[in-house]
């Protein structure tokens, strides 16, 4: 006996029905509904004939297709062989699976990695090592490597927030604030600065060295020492750098970058490690669209961003206590001028008007959200402000730092 079962028709075409019959395979019944088939009735009269003739049906064919079967009423029914068990037709799209609903891979190479720069950038070597293998994506500005994350163009984001030397990178701070990103890990990268020349160049050729604002204060006495007198200039990014003077073919001109760099650019190293301190190490984190689950398995640092709009100081010690008394340990403390509130004007009849700055503090401290000390201590501290965020709680980097080594902790989505 033939079996027969309904397939739902994509919008604007008929209706469709599979029929399968032992030793015939599967076709499918495209129906020409109109007048003849006026109801639900006819239509499921008009298949019962079907299922009864189908196993009379032979091998024949039309083009490749089941001669045209007439039916009662005078609906015109189309027999089109099918491939598969469930009658699905093969220009239909595949269903989904649960492969299709998963979040993007955590680890390896099918992780598109936003970062800031060209390639041969520090921030490009952070993020291999950060999520080693993946497809590293350049962006012209940290602003836009956030957005590439918000719009499902990269699934993690690799940026610097802050230099051993340099101190903090602010406009990363003030977009962790204006976007809804969260961190997930952390990667501490040493900095190995090279001067860069094209083929042939001498160092007594060279009147300019270019670079990113950071690396060339960064190599200020050594320039000096190797007695180069040459004019400084800022570029946006050190591979950029490299990259400009490749490009316009600048024999008169230096570029402080990696040895990557001059790898990508066909350039030559003219002096390697010229970074006044071998301390030098950039901090940066790993953002993604979700936060990754807290565990106390491992050592984790939180960070967080506040505001209050109290007078005094008390109410940051008060902050600040919520911790202390919890034994729970900072690691970075920073104010940032509130962008949408700057000035808070503070009357008083005796003396004026006063005018103070409104600040936002950024926070980090060694705790993992899932222990209960670090909720306890944000409870509090959300008594005391007016505002408070949790920019996320993530594996701290606990890799040994050494001179001219890299080092690297995945956030525990990977």
């Amino acid at each position: 006996m033939a079996a027969a079962s309904f397939i739902k028709a994509p919008a604007g075409q008929n209706p469709r029905l599979a029929i399968h019959a032992p030793g015939r395979g599967a076709r499918v019944v495209r129906c020409s509904l109109g007048a003849a088939v006026g109801g639900r009735t006819e239509w499921l009269s008009s298949c019962a004939v079907l299922s009864s003739k189908v196993a009379a049906l032979g091998p024949h064919s039309v083009n490749g297709h089941a001669a045209p079967a007439p039916v009662p009423n005078g609906a015109v029914l189309d027999l089109i062989p099918v491939s598969g068990v469930n009658g699905a037709a093969k220009n239909l799209p595949a269903p989904l699976r649960i492969a299709d609903l998963s979040p993007a891979p955590m680890h390896g190479s099918e992780l598109r990695v936003a970062y800031q720069g060209v390639p041969g950038a520090y921030s490009e070597k952070a993020a291999g090592k950060a999520y080693p293998g993946c497809d590293a994506i350049p962006c012209d500005q940290f602003e836009v490597a956030f957005q590439a994350v918000e719009l499902w163009i990269a699934d993690r984001a690799v940026l610097p927030v802050e230099n051993s030397l340099g101190g903090s990178i602010h406009r990363n701070y003030d977009l962790l604030l204006r976007h809804r990103l969260h961190i997930v890990g952390e990667v501490q990268l040493p900095v190995h600065h090279c001067l860069l020349a094209l083929p042939g160049v001498r160092k007594e050729n060279i009147t300019r060295v270019i670079s990113h604002p950071q690396a060339l204060a960064q190599c200020e006495h050594t320039i000096t020492r190797m007695g180069l007198n040459v004019v400084r200039e800022a570029f946006d990014d050190t591979a950029g750098a490299a990259e400009y003077v490749a490009n316009n073919g600048l024999r008169d001109t230096a570029a402080i970058a990696s040895s990557r760099a001059a790898e990508l650019y066909g350039m030559e190293i003219l002096a390697d490690g010229i970074q006044d301190d071998c301390g030098n190490v950039t901090r940066f984190v790993m953002l993604a669209r979700e936060p990754i689950v807290p565990r106390t398995d491992r050592p984790f640092k939180t960070s967080i961003v506040f505001a209050h709009d109290k007078e005094g100081t008390s109410v940051l010690f008060k902050v600040l206590s919520a911790f202390a008394f919890r034994d729970i340990t900072l690691t970075k403390i920073e104010s940032r001028p509130h962008r949408h509130r700057p000035i808070r004007l503070v009357d008083d009849a005796n003396r004026g008007t006063a005018k103070h700055f409104e600040y936002m503090f950024y926070v980090d401290f060694q705790a993992s959200l899932a222990e209960p000390r670090a909720q306890n201590a944000l409870a509090e501290v959300q008594e005391f402000t007016s505002f408070l965020r949790v920019l996320g709680s993530y594996p701290m980097d606990m890799t040994p730092m050494t001179a001219g080594s890299s080092s690297t902790v995945t956030s525990s989505d990977s």
